[in-house]
């Protein structure tokens, strides 16, 4: 018999007949909470009120469904995540003692077993699965065990901690990398590549770039051609257009003088369907030991550059969450890196703006204080005349 705080309120919880009885107080003061659970006890041993028929709780494999169904309807304008959270649902449901185990029974020595075995694991690359690759399992886990929480299903949610020594692939290309990779890439690679580099496309977004969507003239009014990414990507603010720079524009033209007919401008081994992304991918890692080039170099980074670069280059986090296709700021302001000469220049141009701002404003209070001042020296003049005694002339002879 006992009570605990938690989230700032008191929980009680003790056993009656084997079952375990647990609620929470809603309550901040200590007394009042163990007068509570004393009350309840003390009713339930008089038979005053009897137990409540609780729905038994599923096991992770029988809840799993359900899960999948809520992340369909809760992310139906992200069809790749909700594509991110069926597969790593498929690779929990890989664990046999987590498939087998009540929700309310799944606890940290659970989840903890669960992280070694997958640290433990071998890949089909012949590789141990990498640490980021394990957090978005335990990830996934979280947000089923919440949602459930949410149902009413458990009552708590074991901590999940994630494993530390994630690599976050941060790589940015140099221009000297770019030349070099761009040099020695096949051209359907290159191409692909030339454009997620100048445009910021996501490599799934440019291998499925159709013709329709690409406008090498500039629509009226604007200066440049663009392409425009149609919705169903990430997340519906991937629909976008992006303006084409001039490296752009020259190899799409080129390409659509070289492609006989289809609706893709990277058919893959039939012009019916795009070239497919682990495709490239394979071509990708390559060309990259071919040239000695780093591992975390991977195909995202010629994205992760061209966001980086465009932040250097004086674009603010919100311009880069249009172009990026970004669903928050928070996303874009990563690239967004002020350097100390950056910073100076503003304070520069702030201090230009408010002195030439300020000169207005004391130039037009100059003059208007110089027309005052003209004006009362007028008027002064005026009243001294007035009040000036004639001049009395003598008449001769007087």
């Amino acid at each position: 018999m006992a009570v605990y705080k938690r989230g700032g309120v008191w929980w009680y919880g003790f056993l009656f007949n084997g079952e375990r009885i647990q609620e929470s107080t809603k309550q901040g003061n200590k007394r009042v909470a163990e007068t509570m659970m004393a009350a309840h006890r003390t009713s339930l041993a008089k038979g005053e009120v009897g137990l409540r028929d609780k729905t038994p709780v599923p096991k992770f494999k029988d809840f799993a469904p359900r899960f999948e169904e809520a992340i369909q309807s809760l992310c139906q304008d992200k069809p790749d995540t909700v594509k991110f959270y069926k597969e790593r649902l498929r690779r929990l449901l890989d664990y046999r003692p987590l498939v087998s185990c009540r929700l309310d029974l799944i606890d940290e020595q659970l989840i903890e077993g669960l992280k070694q075995q997958r640290l433990a694991q071998i890949s089909r690359l012949k590789k141990r699965l990498s640490v980021a690759a394990i957090n978005r399992e335990l990830a996934t886990l979280r947000r089923a065990l919440r949602l459930a929480q949410e149902w009413r299903i458990i009552d708590r949610v074991p901590k999940i901690r994630l494993l530390k020594g994630e690599f976050n692939r941060e790589f940015v290309l140099s221009y000297a990398q770019e030349e070099l990779y761009l040099r020695g890439a096949p051209q359907d690679l290159k191409d692909v590549a030339l454009l997620i580099v100048e445009e910021g496309t996501r490599p799934g977004e440019a291998a499925a770039l159709t013709w329709p969507n690409v406008h090498l003239k500039a629509a009226h009014g604007a200066r440049f051609g663009y392409i425009h990414i149609p919705a169903g990507g990430k997340s519906k603010f991937a629909k976008r257009n992006l303006t084409l720079t001039a490296k752009a524009a020259e190899m799409l033209e080129a390409r659509k003088e070289a492609v006989n007919g289809g609706a893709f401008v990277f058919p893959g081994r039939s012009e019916e369907y795009p070239v497919l992304v682990s495709s490239l991918d394979h071509q990708h890692s390559s060309v990259r030991a071919q040239l000695k080039l780093p591992d975390e170099f991977v195909l995202h980074s010629l994205r992760h550059t061209m966001l980086t670069r465009l932040g250097e280059s004086g674009a603010d986090a919100f311009k880069i969450m249009k172009i990026a296709g970004h669903s928050s700021i928070t996303v874009s302001q990563r690239y967004v890196h002020p350097s100390p000469e950056s910073l100076e220049t503003s304070f520069e141009r702030l201090d230009a703006m408010n002195e030439s701002r300020r000169k207005k404003v004391i130039e037009s209070i100059e003059a208007r204080e110089g027309l005052a001042t003209f004006s009362t020296t007028v008027e002064e003049q005026q009243s001294s005349r007035k009040s000036a005694k004639p001049l009395c002339l003598k008449k001769k002879g007087a």
